[in-house]
């Protein structure tokens, strides 16, 4: 075996690995949904594309170093001009010292299509948050059932008498939502959807009288005014009646960053009149 050869094509195949993975990162939901949906893509998680793509990408430093050093008689090469004399900045280096300043400096503008590159990525993003919910605050799942329960206003008692009840393995209180999910193959997020009625006793007369949490719930910003008086069982129509009456201008199926875009205020705003209600 020839260690050049093999140096070239493990190059070669560690690209291949970070474009798929690259790919992967760019669709994934943001970490925190991710993470509370239980996501996954050809039966792996965020995480686990994460890893991947850092391991191959150290994989692919170390055989491009080892590819130069095979190969300096070309890149030398590829330096010199037509007489034969070492020059970095060769027409064609310069090509692409320009190629990726264009890029990097693009970005940062936020100039076409570079900032298009990241707008999808955004919208992707949102749609998946919307499509696989938000978790009551960020790494939910990585609370212990009793921490859960406590912020939530849920019974601990009978959070594991549902969980029982629906067939899942429970060894503790102090079990993580990740764990129970893990040891279930379910997510958090249906682990929280299968002991939702544990809270009618705290949350829901809290509700029901007004109440909501002194700071914006997680995620939102990205809720739709339906998805989120769904969420806190507020009623829609009263909901839209008081924003109009505050001269709040909105759509059940807008977004809040919407409804405080078209209306020139900001979403903590728009929450604020709704917590009036």
């Amino acid at each position: 075996m020839k260690i050049r050869k093999i140096t070239s094509l493990v190059a070669a195949l560690a690209f291949v690995v970070m474009v798929l993975t690259s790919f992967v990162l760019y669709i994934v939901p943001q970490g925190r949904i991710a993470y509370w949906a239980g996501w996954k893509f050809l039966g792996l998680s965020k995480t686990q594309w994460g890893d991947i793509h850092i391991n191959t990408g150290i994989l692919f430093l170390l055989a491009l170093v080892l590819h130069t050093y095979y190969n300096w008689r070309s890149i030398v090469h590829y330096l010199s001009n037509a007489s034969k004399q070492l020059t970095v900045f060769t027409r064609e280096f310069n090509a692409a010292l320009i190629l990726v300043g264009v890029c990097v400096a693009g970005t940062l503008m936020g100039i076409q299509p570079f900032s298009g590159i990241l707008d999808i990525n955004a919208g992707i993003k949102d749609r998946a948050a919307l499509k696989y919910g938000e978790p009551p605050y960020g790494h939910a799942e990585l609370s212990s059932l009793k921490l859960f329960t406590q912020k939530n206003g849920l019974s601990l008692e009978k959070s594991m008498l549902e969980l029982k009840a629906a067939g899942y393995t429970v060894t503790g209180e102090k079990e993580t939502l990740a764990s129970i999910g893990q040891s279930n193959k379910i997510s958090p997020q249906k682990i929280f959807e299968t002991i939702r009625d544990a809270k009618q006793t705290n949350i829901d007369k809290t509700i029901k009288t007004g109440g909501l949490p002194d700071s914006t719930p997680s995620g939102f910003g990205r809720m739709t005014l339906k998805q989120f008086c769904n969420r806190f069982e507020l009623n829609l129509d009263t909901t839209l009646s008081r924003l109009e009456k505050a001269n709040i201008r909105a759509a059940g199926d807008q977004t809040i960053k919407q409804i405080a875009s078209e209306n020139n205020t900001i979403p903590m705003e728009v929450y604020e009149i709704i917590k009036s209600i």
